[in-house]
């Protein structure tokens, strides 16, 4: 095979994304590279549903616990990171693959990021001050007054898209939006996107599953930990943020791991959406045989190799 081919595993949380990569990557004898962007962080294990030491001994993965909650790490640190470590992969592989719920991490390596200018690191910390005083409500008044265009297509819900708009247009004295460009570099490889799907009730059964074991394995132990530093951009995620709450004295216990839930089945609902206005992607049933997914990865490899004759 002349082309190289990433292989790139998305759809919701909780669908099974950790399984189906590796069945993959075994198949290939290839490996792994995490496009989570809360997996990246060494202190926080339970509630971003780290891959199990098992699993992470059944073929090589990168950028897993790679990075401290105390280090600044961005989308754009990633990017340069992944595509320095992919030329190496694709050095001794033909097929690697990419696997993550964070949608725009997975898009920085498939097909690049805009140009966005460097921003003084103090906004940032100032934002999540504000954020732990005031909540996100006055965040996302200060986006809708500085880049109104942005603030009507931003999940206003995600506290790290917010302030990462935010801390663009205070540092630079220009809305988010206006740094947007379809200017993008050309990848030395092909990328096939295999999306999970199921029906919306069987996702958010999984997730509530999911937050149970969680509990059940310790993360209220796990959040407890962090809770002096709460306030850490890397710790402004759902699982950790509401058992926070629960520790300020906010809500009891039980409404705490609700609202996780809730939240959970909130961010599964923004993933879908995200991938769902591509075209390109080839979407499998959760439940669905690797036989027949792998069938299908291949045929599509195949179609690759085919137009490059």
């Amino acid at each position: 095979m002349s082309k190289k081919v990433l292989v790139s595993i998305v759809g919701p949380t909780g669908i099974g994304k950790t399984t189906l990569a590796i069945a993959v990557a075994k198949y290939f004898d290839t490996e792994i590279v995490s496009a989570d962007s809360r997996q990246f962080y060494k202190e926080i294990t339970i509630g971003t549903a780290v891959p199990s030491v098992a699993e992470l001994h059944e073929v090589p993965h990168h950028f897993i616990q790679h990075r401290s909650i105390l280090e600044d790490y961005s989308v754009g640190d990633y990017e340069r990171d992944a595509m320095k470590l992919l030329r190496q992969l694709f050095q001794t592989h033909d097929i690697v693959v990419l696997v993550g719920g964070s949608g725009l991490y997975v898009d920085a390596v498939t097909k690049g990021l805009d140009d966005f200018p460097e921003i003084d690191k103090s906004i940032r910390l100032g934002l999540n001050e504000l954020l732990q005083e005031k909540g996100l409500p006055v965040l996302q008044r200060r986006l809708k007054q500085l880049d109104p265009d942005y603030y009507h297509k931003v999940d206003l819900e995600n506290p790290h898209r917010v302030i990462r708009a935010l801390e663009v247009c205070i540092g630079s004295g220009r809305p988010y939006s206006s740094f947007l460009t379809e200017k993008r570099p050309n990848r030395f490889f092909k990328n096939l996107t295999v999306g999970i799907q199921a029906e919306r009730e069987i996702i958010y059964k999984r997730i509530d599953q999911r937050v149970d074991a969680m509990m059940r394995q310790g993360l209220l132990k796990e959040a407890k930990a962090l809770y002096p530093q709460k306030s850490l951009n890397a710790l402004q995620t759902v699982g950790y943020r509401e058992l926070f709450q629960y520790f300020d004295g906010k809500c009891d216990l039980d409404f705490a791991v609700s609202e996780i839930k809730k939240n959970t089945r909130r961010f599964a609902k923004r993933q879908l959406t995200w991938y769902r206005r591509r075209e390109d992607i080839l979407w499998v049933a959760y439940n669905q045989s690797f036989d027949d997914v792998l069938s299908k990865i291949e045929e599509q490899i195949t179609a690759f190799s085919d137009e490059r004759k």
